[in-house]
C-alpha cells in the first residue's frame, strides 16, 4: 500500500490568530488544544474526528524550521508491521529517528509511529491509528510529533 496524507501540521506565530482564521474562514473544527505556556497547539478536522491539520505554536518569523510554515508532514500506513518496515528501510538507509522504535503519540493512546527528518530537515511521521496500546509516549504532556 502506498501512503497516504495523514495530516498537515503547521508551525504558527500566534496560535489564536491562527486558530480564528482556520475555523472561521476555512470550516475546520476544533479536536483538541493544548494551552501549557511554550507548548500550544490545537488539532483540527474537516468534521469527522480525525486531525486534517494541526497548529503549533513555536513559530519567530516567515518560514523555516523554526518559523511560520510546514511543521512535519505525516503519512498513515495501513498496520503497525507496514510502519515497522518503513523504520527498517529508513534505517538501512542511514536515517536518524527522533525517537527509539515505533513510540505511541501520547500517553494511553493507541496511535503512534516513527519520526524522523528528511536529507533537507523536514519533519516526517508515518504512523498507524492503533495498535500502540501500551506503548509509552516520549513526553507525557504534548503529542509525540509536535516538537521532535
Amino acid at each position: 500500500m502506498p501512503l497516504s496524507t495523514g495530516h498537515t501540521g503547521l508551525n504558527v506565530t500566534d496560535i489564536d490568530r491562527s486558530l480564528a482564521f482556520y475555523r472561521a474562514v476555512l470550516g475546520f473544527t476544533l479536536l483538541t488544544e493544548g494551552k501549557e505556556d511554550g507548548r500550544r497547539y490545537a488539532f483540527l478536522g474537516g468534521g469527522g474526528d480525525s486531525p486534517v491539520l494541526t497548529l503549533w505554536q513555536q513559530a519567530e518569523g516567515p518560514y523555516d524550521r523554526t518559523r511560520a510554515g510546514l511543521h512535519h508532514l505525516a503519512f498513515t500506513a495501513d498496520s503497525l508491521a507496514r510502519v515497522e518496515e518503513y523504520q527498517r528501510a529508513l534505517t538501512a538507509h542511514g536515517v536518524e529517528f527522533a525517537y527509539e522504535g515505533v513510540v505511541a503519540h501520547g500517553e494511553g493512546t493507541a496511535s503512534g509511529g516513527i519520526f524522523f527528518h528528511d536529507p533537507d530537515g523536514t519533519r516526517l511521521e508515518i504512523s498507524v491509528p492503533h495498535g500502540l496500546e501500551g506503548v509509552p509516549a516520549p513526553h507525557e504532556s504534548a503529542p509525540t510529533c509536535g516538537f521532535f
